[in-house]
């Protein structure tokens, strides 16, 4: 196994160097299917915050990098790139949704979010959302981003999602949850709504 440095080095050489911060598309990891190559010490917080050697990650374009080549594998993150695969550790969902708008009321409402390093989406068939219990009756809204990576929306989002939530049968139970694009996102019985909270 080589040292943390060292693959610090060898992963910022293959992804082009020092994130100026240059537009262009998504590599295609999913396609990527290079050998193990040990552990770095990089871990996602459960707020979003990127750490390196236990120092955040200031630099929003290196975050921006490094998520560009995030890749979920069962419960493990991995940064790959055509030539070797790091584990990295991410304590609940690898990105955050931080900005949110809302057209149009109702099953047809379109929501659309942004994550913190520009991932933009329409919430739909592939964009789902999920719902989490979390301590103290709290609900926790994730959003699918893209290869089985999810984005947890922010406190101040999660609150103004679920402003927009209703009760709806589904299979026979009354479910409180959030419709969007003609789908309805079940998060938790009607009969448990009473003082639930975003965590």
């Amino acid at each position: 196994m080589t040292a943390p440095g060292n693959a610090m080095e060898r992963l910022m050489a293959a992804l082009g160097g020092d994130a100026a911060g240059k537009a262009r598309g998504l590599p295609p990891v999913e396609r990527w299917n290079p050998p193990f190559c040990g552990d770095l010490d990089m871990r996602i917080a459960a707020d979003g915050t990127w750490f390196y050697l236990g120092t955040p990650i200031g630099r929003p374009a290196l975050v921006k990098l490094f998520s560009s080549v995030l890749k979920r594998e069962g419960d493990e993150h991995f940064l790959v790139t055509p030539v070797e695969k790091i584990r990295i550790k991410v304590d609940d969902a690898p990105l955050q949704a931080v900005e949110m708008q809302v057209d149009g009321h109702g099953p047809a409402r379109v929501i659309a979010l942004r994550t913190q390093v520009d991932d933009l989406l329409n919430v739909g068939p592939e964009h789902p959302l999920r719902f989490e219990r979390a301590a103290q009756d709290g609900l926790k809204p994730y959003v699918h981003v893209r290869r089985g990576l999810w984005a947890r929306l922010t406190r101040a989002l999660s609150y103004d999602l679920l402003a927009l939530g209703e009760v709806r049968q589904v299979e026979g139970h009354a479910m409180f949850g959030v419709a969007a694009a003609e789908q309805f996102y079940p998060a938790v019985p009607a009969s448990e709504i009473e003082g639930l909270e975003a965590p």
